[in-house]
């Protein structure tokens, strides 16, 4: 999967981190690449595009508490970068550092 981002290398440190890949050694601000392996996902590449883009890909994942406690992977999140949106229903919300949203629930 690939999505455009205005810093493509602050946005893939922020999702190895997350997802526990391996950011690429060659990666800058104008691309960037993330290895997710165990995730079950696809590899992420991000790459830079001058803002405001109005058909801009937006990042979006639904990512699952580990055990099903949303508090501890919220404070988790928000250590590496990630900021509160919104939550409802036991769904939270969060902002990437791109300001993407994605998802964290049970």
């Amino acid at each position: 999967m690939t999505f455009d981002c205005a810093d493509a290398l602050v946005v893939a440190r922020f999702w190895a981190a997350t997802l526990g890949g391996e950011l690429d050694e060659d990666a800058t601000e104008a691309k960037a690449f993330v290895e997710a392996p165990g995730w079950g996902g696809p590899n992420l590449w991000f790459q830079r595009v001058p803002e405001p883009k109005e058909s801009k890909l937006r990042l979006h994942f639904d990512l699952r508490a580990p055990g099903g406690d949303v508090a501890a992977e919220v404070e988790r999140l928000t250590e590496l970068g990630a900021t509160f949106a919104w939550e409802v229903d036991g769904l939270v919300v969060l902002r990437d550092p791109e300001g993407n949203e994605f998802c964290v629930e049970e």
